[in-house]
Order: structure tokens, then C-alpha cells, then sequence
């Protein structure tokens, strides 16, 4: 029998007005690897801060045993020390620094006084090369993609000496080459006896690496499934998760009529904002309908976002050439709020950087995009903006207190409701929705698409961006299939399926 490396006892972890941890159980065996699943707001990430020490011991109750010993982590530091390293979803990456910089802040190699940069790139090659980057590390980190940064990442917990190396959502912004190579990459290291802590969404991604994987939901541990004794599927992890069975991950869109042409684009080109002479978007015409939802699908940097935000008061891009009609009348959109004055909205990929405020209460979010409708003569009603914040909260499903409540402190699926608040009050004809699910459990998912299915019915046009293409197929009534700035294919969804779709994209790659 393995041995136990990490056995994490009657955990509870309270915040004001929320107990997020309830005498939640974990036990790790060495050399595993050990998948914690649960939909937002169940406790994951909250669990993992408690072991790596952000959350110091004497904010919680219960013990954690680390390799036989009782550890009480006053701060990451301290857990670090032990071995226990983790990686963040949001990677902690310095753009303008090399790679070599970047894997040795905080933990420089040299003196007291004077950092030896010949041993700090040095180790810092042979700890990429031991993740299979072949960058030097004089190279900086914006100028890698994002795959290639979680590997920097990874990197970087091997020169602390990992020995439990934690993962949160270590795919979440990579495309699906570069999550396997992850994947594999995590496989390797479990051969050569590191210890892994997964937490991802993606439940295909459980059932290829887990070992073992327990379930958390609302701040307690339900089970721990062992893949040796157990036969784990997909659809086994969703019953744990959310407590039922969910036999259609995709609700049905009946009854709803699809009508005129509400929004076209023509020989849409953009270049980009600081390399003038790149082409991100060449030569894309696309339409959407009323009570049409169409998918936009793509590997990273097949030019989606850059497409998206062009169009929406050209936020991104130079040199914008093309047509853009809305409601069949030729329109010059110069910014955002032109844009949403003509009735376009456009939920960003990256609702904590572009999207949201944090800082401020769901209300304040709520009314971002629409101060307008809450204000009079220039001053906000506050008391207006607390009922519309409360009318959506209810309407879309917002698990929160208060609408009096940080944006920050809800969970990402919550958060993500909040964005889609702020821009379904803007009351648009045509939504644009960038990843509207990346990064949330699958019983969000299932709310936000329903959220799509009714906006839809009321007659607006959606266009949906996703990574995921399961997603694309389920949801969308058309799909645009884009590489390398150029649509390359346009299908029906009835008529599309995952080898099709990809076979176009490969076969585009071929043929530059």
C-alpha cells in the first residue's frame, strides 16, 4: 500500500456571513494523481489556499499532516519549504522579465547582496528543459504564448524543490494541443514520482490523468472515487458534483424562429494595435441572425477575440478595414460606446481583467455599461441600481448574500453572471460572447446556457466564441470555423461534429 504524503483533517474555513469549509477530508498517497472537482464556490480553491499557507494557520480549524508531521504554514513561504508548491489559475508571471527572472523571483540564486545571473539562467534552462521548453531563458515571457507560460510556470515550481505540486485550472486558457502535452507532461512527472493536486472543470482531462479524485460540494467532501476499484466516467463526477444526474449537458432550444439578418460583416480586416504589419483578421464576412446563435471556433490565436473586439467600436486593432451593417443600414462604429448605443454588447474572455471590478459590489458592476438607466440629470440613483442589481441577481440565479457583496468574493461562475448582468441591462440586440464558460462547473454551464437559450427566444442574436468544441456544437445553430485570421469553414451545427471541424482547421494549416 502507498503511502499517505498529505492527509488534510476536518478542515472548516468561515468567512463573514459564509462557512466555505465543513470538516472537509482529504488524504493524498504519494506519488498519485489526485483530482479535486466540484462546481464554483464548493470549497476547491479554498482548500488548497488553507494547504499552501495564503489562508495561515489560526484562520481555520482542523489539522494538516504533511509526510507523517502536523505543519501549522504561517504563510506560502513556510509550505513551500515542505515541498508543497502551488500554480494558480491566473498565472504569476512578470511579462516585461525573462523567463530565467521570472522563475527565480523570490528565489534568487546568488548572495545576500548580489544575484548570480550566470547560475540563475543556468538552472533556469535545465528546469525548462526538464518540461520540454527549448526557449533560452534570456527570452521574455510576453514574448511566449500562454502554453508555453504554464509550462514557464511549472518550471519554476520544479526549482523549489516540489515534491506536491497543486494545479488550479492549469488548462483553463490553452488550447487543446497544448492541454494534452500539459496532461502527458503531468503523466511524466507522476512516473518519476512527484506527487500532483489537480482542480480543473474539465472532466474529459479527470478521467485521462486522475488517480483518485474527490468531490466537493458546498464546503464539504461528499467522495473520493479511486479509478483502480471504481469505473469513473464523466457523467459519474457530474452526479457527484451537483448531487443528480445531468443526461442532456446542453438544454434544448424549441420553438424559437430565426429571422432577418440583424448584424453583417464584409471583408472585415484588422491589423495589429503594435505590429502594424500584422494581419489578425483577413479578409472575415460573417452574418448573425435574429434568434440565431453562431459559433466562432478556433485554436488560440486563430484571431477570434481580436474579430470580436474589432467589431465592438473597433477596441482593438489598426488599419480596420471593411463593412459593417446593422439592422441591413451601413454603420461607423469609432468606440465602445457607439457600439452599445447601436445595440452591441461584448462579454470579454477575461471577466477579472476586462470585464469586472473586483473591488466593487455587484450592484456598482451591474451598471457599468448602462449608468445611464440608473442615473438623472448625471447623479446615480443608488437606490434604482440596487433594485436592477437585485432584478438580475434573481433572474440569472446569482448565488450571493447581497448585491452589497464584492465582486471578487463570488466564485467564477457568479462571477461571470454578474458581466452577463452588466450587459443584458445595456438591453442589446446582438451579444458577443468571448469564453462565456471558461473556467466554470458544468451546473453553471448549464445555467448560463440556458441564460443564451432565452435571449435567443426573445429574438436577439448571439455569437458565441468557445475553446471547447462540444460546447460550439450543442449550442450554436451555425459554426465559423477561423484559423490564422481567416474563416476557413462554415457548417451547419446539425451538421458538424468534432472530426469534421478539426479536419478543417488541419487542412487549412496544410495548404499555407
Amino acid at each position: 500500500m502507498a503511502k499517505v504524503l498529505l492527509e488534510m483533517k476536518n478542515i472548516t474555513k468561515t468567512f463573514p456571513g459564509v462557512k466555505a469549509l465543513d470538516n472537509v477530508n482529504l488524504q493524498v498517497e504519494e506519488g498519485e494523481i489526485h483530482a479535486l472537482v466540484g462546481e464554483n464556490g464548493a470549497g476547491k480553491s479554498t482548500l488548497m489556499n488553507v494547504l499552501s499557507g495564503i489562508y495561515p494557520y489560526g484562520t481555520y480549524e482542523g489539522d494538516i499532516i504533511y509526510n507523517g508531521e502536523v505543519c501549522q504554514f504561517q504563510t506560502i513561504k513556510d509550505s513551500e519549504k515542505k515541498g508543497i508548491v502551488i500554480i494558480h489559475q491566473e498565472l504569476a508571471l512578470v511579462p516585461q522579465m525573462s523567463i530565467g527572472e521570472n522563475m527565480f523571483l523570490g528565489n534568487e540564486r546568488g548572495k545576500k547582496n548580489a544575484i548570480n545571473w550566470n547560475e540563475t539562467y543556468k538552472e533556469a534552462d535545465k528546469y525548462l528543459k526538464m518540461v520540454g521548453l527549448t526557449e533560452s531563458s534570456h527570452v521574455l515571457i510576453k514574448d511566449i504564448g500562454t502554453g508555453k507560460q504554464q509550462l514557464v510556470e511549472i518550471a519554476k515550481a520544479l526549482a523549489k524543490n516540489a515534491k506536491l505540486l497543486i494545479l488550479d485550472e492549469p488548462t483553463s486558457s490553452l488550447n487543446e494541443t497544448d492541454s494534452k502535452a500539459l496532461l502527458d507532461l503531468m503523466l511524466e512527472f507522476k512516473k518519476q514520482g512527484m506527487t500532483m493536486i489537480i482542480i480543473t472543470h474539465k472532466l474529459n482531462e479527470v478521467v485521462y490523468v486522475a488517480d483518485k479524485i474527490t468531490v466537493v460540494r458546498d464546503g464539504a467532501t461528499i467522495e473520493t472515487l479511486d479509478k483502480h476499484t471504481t469505473e469513473i466516467d464523466e457523467a459519474r463526477i457530474i452526479k457527484g458534483m451537483v448531487g443528480r444526474e445531468i443526461t442532456d449537458r446542453f438544454p434544448k432550444r424549441e420553438n424559437v424562429a430565426i429571422g432577418d439578418i440583424n448584424m453583417e460583416v464584409d471583408d472585415w480586416t484588422v491589423y495589429h494595435p503594435v505590429y502594424t504589419e500584422r494581419k489578425v483578421v483577413d479578409n472575415v464576412s460573417l452574418n448573425v441572425r435574429k434568434g440565431e446563435v453562431v459559433g466562432i471556433y478556433g485554436l488560440m490565436g486563430a484571431g477570434r477575440t481580436e474579430l470580436a473586439m474589432s467589431i465592438f467600436g473597433r477596441s482593438y486593432g489598426s488599419d480596420i478595414k471593411g463593412t459593417l451593417k446593422i439592422g441591413g443600414k451601413e454603420v461607423h462604429l469609432k468606440n465602445p460606446r457607439e457600439a452599445i448605443n447601436e445595440g452591441i454588447a461584448y462579454v470579454t474572455e477575461d471577466r477579472k481583467g476586462n470585464g469586472l471590478v473586483l473591488s466593487n459590489p455587484i450592484r456598482v458592476n451591474t451598471s457599468l455599461a448602462n449608468l445611464s438607466g440608473v442615473s438623472s440629470r448625471g447623479v446615480i440613483d443608488m437606490d434604482k441600481e440596487y433594485q436592477v442589481a437585485v432584478e438580475y441577481k434573481e433572474k440569472l440565479k446569482t448565488k450571493t448574500p447581497s448585491v452589497e457583496q464584492n465582486v471578487g468574493n463570488l466564485s467564477g461562475g457568479n462571477q461571470q453572471k454578474v458581466l452577463l448582468a452588466k450587459w443584458m441591462f445595456t438591453d442589446p440586440d446582438i451579444l458577443i460572447l468571448d469564453e462565456p464558460t471558461r473556467g466554470i462547473d458544468v451546473g453553471a454551464k448549464y445555467e448560463i446556457y440556458c441564460i443564451i437559450n432565452d435571449l435567443v427566444a426573445m429574438g436577439k442574436s448571439v455569437i458565441m466564441i468557445s475553446s471547447e468544441l462540444p460546447e460550439v456544437i450543442g449550442m450554436s445553430d451555425r459554426i465559423y470555423i477561423m484559423n490564422e485570421g481567416r474563416f476557413m469553414g462554415e457548417m451547419k451545427a446539425s451538421e458538424a461534429t468534432q472530426e469534421n471541424i478539426m479536419a478543417c482547421i488541419i487542412q487549412s494549416g496544410k495548404g499555407e
